[in-house]
């Protein structure tokens, strides 16, 4: 892996690994449709700020209007309300376990819309990722402290936030889309993302809520600068440079990262079974990466 994929994969991975103890602070006496939508809302501004600063154009065509409106609800609008949604009904950890499965849909769907081919080594690679993080997601299933019927909503919940946020990372490849700048795409796409969920806010809970305490605002801060405007430009370029299922490996790191750093700030121990998953994730991880194909 040249520098140009892994440095951008490794950053992406620690901050979003970490952005799981924030979000579960954010679901307090914010509705959670409202903390999504001040998350975008200021990520929105930062990232039409950060094209104007790096030179991006971003002047669009009408078409593309409609599929950075396409995006941005898919992306940052269904994607996330469900991500928080979820994390109302089972652990942050379990969620961020869930988002390992994107690697399957984006390698699938890369091969259906874009003629991608998917490796063997990417498949064996996947295989054994998959086993480890049945093992992790086994794990956060027996330590959640809620009974099955919720533990069933919230994985039904997250597995659509998989849904729509696999869908938008292949849309984004596609070459009617890719012939624009990423940092153009997300400008829009977080733009409208951030009107669709304030208009989904307001509808569902009301006029806005606001928590003023510094963890909150630090943490909507921190979500939206570092965990969307950093973040965000950085994923899109992974998977137009090695594609969607490679790209989504980092949907396997993540929840080992998030799990290290609970063990540093929370307390959290790691049982036989966490540790085999999170060994085998990663080995799963260095098999596929070796893929020329995915």
């Amino acid at each position: 892996m040249a520098p140009r994929v892994w440095i951008p994969f490794v950053v992406v991975s620690l901050i979003w690994g970490s952005t799981w103890l924030v979000i579960r602070d954010q679901l307090g006496s914010v509705p959670s449709s409202w903390s999504v939508a001040y998350r975008f809302i200021v990520a929105a501004a930062g990232m039409i700020l950060l094209a104007v600063a790096m030179r991006q154009p971003l002047k669009i065509d009408r078409q593309m209007v409609g599929w950075t409106m396409l995006l941005g609800l898919l992306q940052f609008s269904m994607n996330f309300n469900f991500v928080y949604a979820a994390e109302h009904h089972i652990t942050s950890g379990l969620v961020a376990v869930m988002f390992a499965l994107l690697i399957v849909p984006n390698a699938l769907l890369a091969k259906y819309w874009l003629g991608r081919q998917i490796g063997g080594a990417f498949m064996l690679g996947s295989a054994i990722a998959s086993f480890g993080v049945a093992l992790l997601m086994l794990q956060e299933y027996r330590a959640a402290p809620v009974g099955g019927a919720e533990v069933l909503l919230g994985l039904s919940l997250a597995l659509c936030s998989v849904c729509t946020a696999s869908v938008s990372n292949v849309l984004q490849v596609t070459p009617k889309i890719a012939r624009y700048p990423t940092l153009t795409i997300l400008a829009w796409s977080m733009l409208w993302g951030s009107l669709a969920n304030a208009l989904f806010a307001f509808i569902t809970d009301g006029p806005p809520v606001i928590d003023t305490r510094l963890g909150y605002i630090g943490g909507v801060l921190y979500l939206s600068i570092i965990g969307s405007v950093v973040t965000f430009p950085l994923y899109f370029r992974l998977i137009r440079d090695i594609g969607p299922g490679k790209a989504a490996y980092t949907g396997v790191v993540i929840p080992v990262v998030a799990m290290v750093l609970s063990t540093i700030f929370e307390g959290y121990i790691w049982s036989p079974l966490a540790l085999a998953g999170g060994g085998l994730a990663m080995i799963g991880l260095v098999v596929a990466m070796q893929a020329r194909k995915a």
